[in-house]
């Protein structure tokens, strides 16, 4: 059965599956997930678009896509009774409700057996222990081993698929009928996936170490939703890209995506839980509000915030500014930013918002956990002329050169744009003295 595996290339577990007679390829849209963040409108309407460009695929090869709606444990159970299963196949999760609705499942489907296989991760979690055979808690021993591991060949695409006659299937909703999205979401499925990755690499991969964090040209690969969604698989990105020009840089990113699913696999309480103490927080409802909004006084966080609200995806650079504003200026507690983060962004994955959430808030795996950024001085080096403000700052767009990084009091009142909310010289000072007591 499908969960975050929404492809047919480099797919371990549909490739054990059909080994077997005949097989009911089963997605089950889980009402539990849905009234949560994954019900968010961007990841859902994302989510239907890969679920029918999956099912067109299936339907090529000979066995259409079997879609249930319900409370997942039941729904897996009751088809698995119902065509007379003898195995479940799925792909092996890391999340503590992933692993949870797994150790449920099992209880409930008795002699028939659950079969988990790799494929969400490059290097499995938990292949790779320290010393003391504890998961890795510093990414730069995690990736020295990621790099020297063996890593798994990918698996073809079946020839052929036998289904199992009159399972049951529910509809796929219409992307169409999801309200209340961004207006630029990118677009879901494995198909639009693999070209939109072809097009990057080709054109921009070789250039990826020097334009990466170049927030006005966008030159990212914005294949981050289809890794979460499992439209690509990670390991073949990666053997794909990274003995290639500019495939290095790039493929460590892949990496820390690993480091963080190993962590949150042996640490499963990590998804709301401090590795390190930090706070103390403070109840600033208004500058969360404030920063939610995009309307903070600093340019290239309200930059942010609006391309988050506009498009359901943020620059990574641009999300460790914004990160940093929240929890260093304003001292408001990481896990609201991150819950926000998970209702808007498409690519919005638990391993890795809560724990670069944590990275940049100080209370994770940064070796530096009072890392600040100055919200001025980071839109000054990443966008020094200004283009990503105004791409996304309609009131700033007719504000000249270097002032769009801090206007004059005198321009933000003649173009409506507000003052910060926070002096970040201050702010940090009182951050500091609040971690001295």
């Amino acid at each position: 059965m499908f969960t975050r595996d929404l492809r047919v290339r480099d797919n371990p577990m549909l490739a054990a599956a059909v080994c077997a007679d005949a097989i009911v390829p089963l997605f089950v849209l889980d009402e539990a997930m849905a009234a949560g963040w994954h019900g968010a409108p961007n990841r859902r309407r994302f989510l239907y678009e890969s679920l029918r460009d999956l099912d067109a695929t299936l339907r090529s090869l000979g066995a259409p896509l079997v879609v249930r709606h319900g409370e997942w444990v039941e729904e897996v159970a009751g088809i698995a009774r119902a065509v007379d299963a003898t195995r479940v196949h799925l792909a092996r999760d890391v999340s503590g409700y992933a692993r949870d609705r797994v150790r449920r499942l099992a209880a409930r489907v008795g002699s028939v057996q659950l079969v988990e296989h790799p494929g969400v991760t490059v290097v499995s979690s938990g292949e790779l222990r320290t010393g003391s055979g504890d998961a890795f808690k510093v990414f730069t021993p995690y990736y020295r081993r990621w790099l020297a591991a063996p890593w798994r060949r990918p698996v073809s695409v079946p020839e052929r698929l036998v289904a199992v006659p009159d399972a049951r299937s529910d509809y796929v909703p219409d992307p169409a009928s999801v309200r209340d999205t961004a207006r630029d979401v990118v677009a879901g499925g494995e198909q639009a996936a693999l070209a939109r990755l072809q097009r990057w690499a080709s054109s921009s991969l070789a250039h990826y170490a020097d334009r990466h964090d170049d927030l006005a040209a966008d030159d990212t690969s914005r294949i981050s939703a289809a890794l979460h969604f499992g439209c690509l698989s990670p390991l073949e990105v990666a053997g794909r890209l990274r003995d290639r020009a500019g495939g290095e840089p790039f493929v460590r990113q892949l990496c820390w995506r690993d480091f963080y699913h190993q962590l949150l696999a042996a640490r499963p309480e990590l998804a709301s839980r401090d590795l390190r103490q930090g706070g103390p927080w403070l109840d600033d409802d208004a500058g969360f509000s404030a920063w939610c909004a995009g309307h903070t006084g600093f340019p290239v966080v309200d930059a942010a915030m609006r391309q988050l609200l506009t498009e359901g995806f943020i620059h990574n650079r641009a999300r460790m500014i914004v990160a940093s504003l929240l929890t260093k200026d304003l001292a408001v507690d990481w896990r609201r930013g991150a819950d926000w983060f998970m209702r808007h962004l498409v690519d919005g994955d638990v391993a890795n918002n809560q724990l670069n959430w944590q990275w940049v808030a100080g209370t994770g795996t940064d070796t530096n956990p009072h890392r600040i950024y100055n919200p001025q001085r980071q839109s000054e080096r990443f966008d020094p002329d200004g283009t990503y403000i105004r791409r996304y700052v309609a009131e700033l767009a007719s504000v000249p050169g270097a002032e769009i990084h801090d206007p004059s009091p005198e321009t933000r009142a003649r173009v409506g744009y507000p003052l910060p909310i926070v002096d970040h010289r201050e702010a940090i000072e009182q951050y500091r003295a609040r971690r001295r007591s």
